[in-house]
This record gives structure tokens, sequence and C-alpha cells, in this order.
């Protein structure tokens, strides 16, 4: 279903992308930018416990349990545009940029993955990783429609569905907080390429307040950790156990426990991709 100008005073620009919003317990936030969305939108509920504002035309799942960024997965499914852009409930796409992401994807049939410019906040400060990105030590290849990432922020990027699909999404395991980084390596060593491109753009409005950032920190330490296990060479998973144990025993020792998972899922990366990634420092 679509989101409609009668609705909601925003005119869909592309009706070749989906937008697909996760949300949990953010009520207030949604209200705020759901109008922004310029594209059908697919808003996936992640079990709230909480009431939820309601959106005419648009289509609304509701999942039974919290899956994390895995809840991107099941609007992806079920869109039916060749390409997925995603927003968080405190992100949108500026005007234009969807549009301008779908002839870009045209343009670049190895791409799998462009990369949006995030601006946070009210004064549109450039996200840090935006900056680290658009100054990517891989360059540009040729051809390809910016600087080659293996990385990125899950609320500013547009996929092509099948690729994504085809990659497996996010990780259910991973859950939240450093996700990204499994679908990168994976949709890379599936030939595709990731690209940043500057002139798409993306608003961001977090609000950090009431989040537990202990809790963070040691799900994003496990996380690194077994996105090492799963994918790098022993040394290298070896050394990131290593580092991250010395930071954050705790989150580590949470992946350690999971060595039997990581051993039936577990998979090398093409020479090439572990080479792009120690190019990166990582």
């Amino acid at each position: 279903m679509t989101l409609t100008p009668e609705i909601y005073g925003t005119e869909i620009e592309t009706d070749e992308v989906t937008v697909v919003v996760a949300t949990r317990n953010r009520a207030g936030r949604l209200l705020e930018t759901f109008p922004h969305h310029r594209a059908r939108t697919i808003l996936v509920d992640n079990a709230s416990d909480e009431p939820q504002p309601l959106f005419p035309g648009v289509d609304v799942v509701q999942l039974a349990e919290n899956r994390g960024a895995a809840a991107r997965n099941v609007g992806v499914e079920r869109a039916r545009t060749p390409f997925v852009a995603f927003a968080d409930d405190d992100s949108y796409w500026t005007p234009g940029s969807l549009a301008r992401a779908a002839e870009l994807l045209h343009e670049h049939p190895r791409a799998a993955l462009l990369a949006a410019k995030v601006l946070v906040g009210a004064d549109q400060r450039v996200d840090p990783v935006s900056a680290e990105m658009a100054a990517s030590p891989l360059g540009t290849p040729v051809g390809a429609a910016g600087p080659s990432v293996l990385g990125f922020l899950a609320c500013s990027i547009i996929v092509r569905r099948d690729a994504f699909l085809a990659a497996g999404g996010f990780e259910p395991r991973l859950f939240v907080y450093g996700e990204e980084a499994l679908l990168a390596m994976d949709l890379a060593a599936a030939g595709h390429e990731l690209s940043y491109v500057d002139e798409l753009v993306v608003r961001h409005f977090p609000q950090p307040a009431g989040r537990d950032n202990g809790a963070r920190a040691r799900t994003e330490a496990r996380n690194r950790v077994l996105t090492a296990m799963l994918r790098r060479p022993p040394a290298v998973a070896a050394r990131t156990v290593a580092a991250t144990a010395r930071r954050n025993p705790l989150g580590t020792a949470d992946a350690l426990r999971q060595a039997g998972w990581v051993r039936r899922h577990r998979r090398m990366l093409p020479p090439q991709i572990e080479n792009d990634l120690r190019r990166l420092g990582q």
C-alpha cells in the first residue's frame, strides 16, 4: 500500500523503492519522521509494548517478538520493488534522494548497496561514519557509483532487494549494534559493489537519553567478536577476541559461548575482501 499525498502532504518520488522502517516503542519519533518518507513504506513494529501511532494507507507488520535488526528482513521480504531503502524511526531520506538512488542503481548494475551521507540533528552535522566512508582508502573503482565501502549505517542505505535476500539480510543472532559489518562482508563476498554516495542524504535525529550505554557496549563487543569468528582468518579472529576482551570481557564471553553456532556458520571471505578489510584497518 502506498503513502498518499492526501494523508501526509508528501509526494511519492519513485515507485521503484520501498522504505522499510523498523521500530519499537518510539511513537513520538515516528510521528515526527514518518511524514517525510517519499516512497511506498512498510513499518515493522518490533513487538512494542506501548501503543504505536496508526498511519492509514501504510503496510504495518506487527511482530510477536522483538527481532532487533532482523525485523528489517521481514520488510524486505514483503516489499515488491527492486530497491529497498532503510530508515529508523528517527531518520528519513531527504527529498530527491530516493529517486536519485534508484537512478544510480540502474546506472551501476554491479552495485548492491548505496550508502548515503547522514546529517545528524537540527544543525545537520555530518556523521563521522559518513566522513570516513567519503575518504575510504579503497578509493572509487572504475565505473562505481562512489568510494568503495565495507561498512555502513543501516538507517542510510538502499539495497537491491534480490541481492539483500540472497545474502541472508541481517543476521538475527546479532540482534542490534554492529549488525551491519557481517552483511557488508557477505554482499562484497558475493561480488557486489558497495558504494558511498555523497549526494544522497539522510537526516538523523537520535535520542541517546534513556539508553543503557553499558548494555550497548557489551552487545557491540559481542557482535564484533562473533563477526570476526564467522568470517575472518583464525589469526585475525584471535586478535579481535584478545583486543575486545581487554575492553569488554563480558561481551567477549557472550560471543565465545556461541562457539558451536559459529563453527556451523563460519565461512571464509575471498582474499580480495580480506585484503580490503585490512586496508581499512579492520
